[in-house]
């Protein structure tokens, strides 16, 4: 299906410039890495963006800071409420500490124990719910943040989270022309959209050489499977996938736009690919990854998924239990 000709995005790049500006003193300006080693499993140029060493091990920590930065002060000191699996609820909990501000996030229950003690220790108040039992983390979130007066910052969904996602998009944009690769897909693992919208925009701007290609797992391929459809499809309940940080409900109602519109085919992983993905990360790379941070270089390794001089993919999560990293170790591959 054609993709649509609605050029209404929900933030501009001008918006992603500046909420770059307001990330200089905070952020880490991650580094794009190469390994001849996967190179030659790829059998094509691998340029890796690596988010999992940004602060608080992913890069949701761009769009957090930048949405509570971006709140009037008086609205602000009132605190801030998120919904997340986990590293948004990272993000969130980290930024509105260094603002000062108090933060809620509601969590699932069964939410690696990580990111659980990691939201906790970085001084949110955790809510959790039930959601293999069907909760609903928009419905909770909600009704704590008219009851306690609290602003709500979706994890995707919200234009100053998906501009400071887009900040590494202008990264990718400047560290790929300096490495002089202009033709390229770029991977980026897509829960709900919002760091493969914001750095669809910055691309387009910047480095129109370069096209997104939102990857999942293919237990929760949403995105995928809305791309062919032209239309925002759902998951099911409960998907059968272990990459816990990038399943969502369907594609966000502001992002999905930006992807029919931008991004290039989406892409599908198994698990399995996913836990050779992160054992190579840690052995050729020296980067613990989670399973959902993963997804991208999983695609990337496979020599047909991709077009261009290099292929580039972000690795977006460093946030993993140990059972899961023994899985990743424990695999053949690598």
């Amino acid at each position: 299906m054609a993709k649509s000709t609605n050029s209404t995005f929900p933030i501009s790049v001008d918006a992603i410039d500046r909420a770059a500006v307001g990330l200089r003193s905070v952020s880490v300006y991650t580094p794009m890495l190469e390994s001849p080693y996967l190179n030659e499993i790829a059998q094509r140029r691998v340029l890796i963006k690596a988010e999992v060493l940004q602060r608080t091990g992913s890069f949701k920590f761009r769009g957090a800071w930048t949405a509570i930065s971006a709140l009037d002060e008086n609205v602000r000191k009132r605190g801030v409420i998120a919904y997340s699996s986990g590293n948004h609820a990272q993000g969130i909990a980290h930024a509105a500490s260094l603002h000062g501000i108090p933060a809620t996030v509601v969590m699932p229950a069964d939410s690696p124990s990580l990111k659980l003690a990691n939201t906790r220790a970085l001084g949110a108040n955790v809510v959790t719910y039930d959601r293999k039992g069907g909760e609903s983390r928009e419905a909770t979130g909600e009704a704590l943040a008219k009851e306690q007066n609290l602003t709500l910052i979706r994890p995707y969904d919200e234009p100053m989270v998906i501009a400071g996602q887009g900040t590494c998009g202008l990264e990718i944009a400047a560290q790929a022309a300096e490495l002089g690769v202009t033709d390229s897909d770029v991977l980026a693992c897509c829960g709900g959209g919002g760091l493969s919208a914001g750095i669809a925009i910055a691309l387009k701007a910047r480095a129109p050489g370069l096209r997104v290609r939102p990857v999942e797992p293919a237990a929760a391929d949403d995105t995928c499977r809305s791309l062919i459809a032209g239309e925002r499809l759902s998951n099911t309940a409960n998907p059968d996938t272990f990459c816990d940080a990038i399943v969502t409900p369907m594609p966000g109602e502001l992002t999905f736009p930006v992807l029919q519109q931008l991004a290039g085919p989406g892409i599908t992983v198994s698990d399995s690919q996913v836990l050779a993905a992160m054992k190579l990360a840690l052995m050729r790379l020296k980067l613990v990854v989670e399973p959902g941070g993963a997804v991208a270089l999983a695609a990337a390794l496979e020599p047909d998924s991709a077009t261009g001089d290099a292929v580039i993919c972000v690795l977006t999560g460093g946030n993993v239990d140990e059972n899961w990293l023994a899985a990743a170790i424990a695999t053949i591959a690598g």
